[in-house]
Formats: structure tokens, C-alpha cells, sequence
């Protein structure tokens, strides 16, 4: 049923809806360097090494984190949304 909602949407919707926001990219960021160390780069050569496995499941750690961000960006402008039209109903009112 979602497959179908988001193949029903217009290209401009997609476009936007795949937008990165910045803040949750720093968020991504910030989340993947402390789970990696963060040496500063201009002091010291790092070099990570791991298993596909290990790498496999950082991705799908970061995935969550980025869906889990954008549903959070979601709620919080749907939240902003429904406070704008409450405060302009009682204003009218």
C-alpha cells in the first residue's frame, strides 16, 4: 500500500521529499563519528579497517538513524502545521 501511495505521488513531491535536511545530516554525522572515534585529521592519519559484515551493519545503523530523523522532522513540522491552524481558528473565533 505505501509502494503504491509513493508511485501515486508527483515527481516534485519525490524531489522533495528526498531532499537531505541539513541539521540531520550533522546529526548522521555527529552519530557516525562517535560510534568510529574522532581523531582530529590535521594530527593523525586514521585508518578504519573492518568486516563487510561490521560495515554492513553501520550502514544499516545509519539508515535507521536517517529514517528515524526524517520521521521525527516529519511529526515536528506536522505538529507546527496543526498549532499555525488551531491558533488561527481561535483567533477567528
Amino acid at each position: 500500500m505505501l509502494w503504491q501511495y509513493v508511485q501515486s505521488l508527483n515527481p516534485e513531491t519525490v524531489a522533495q521529499l528526498s531532499k537531505p535536511n541539513p541539521e540531520a545530516v550533522q546529526v548522521m554525522e555527529r552519530n557516525i563519528v562517535g560510534m568510529l572515534g574522532s581523531l582530529p585529521p590535521e594530527h593523525f592519519g586514521v585508518t578504519i579497517t573492518t568486516s563487510r559484515e561490521h560495515l554492513g551493519r553501520l550502514l544499516a545503523s545509519a539508515m535507521v538513524s536517517g529514517y528515524f530523523l526524517h520521521t521525527a522532522e516529519q511529526r515536528m513540522a506536522f505538529e507546527k502545521s496543526l498549532q499555525a491552524a488551531i491558533d488561527a481558528n481561535s483567533t477567528d473565533s
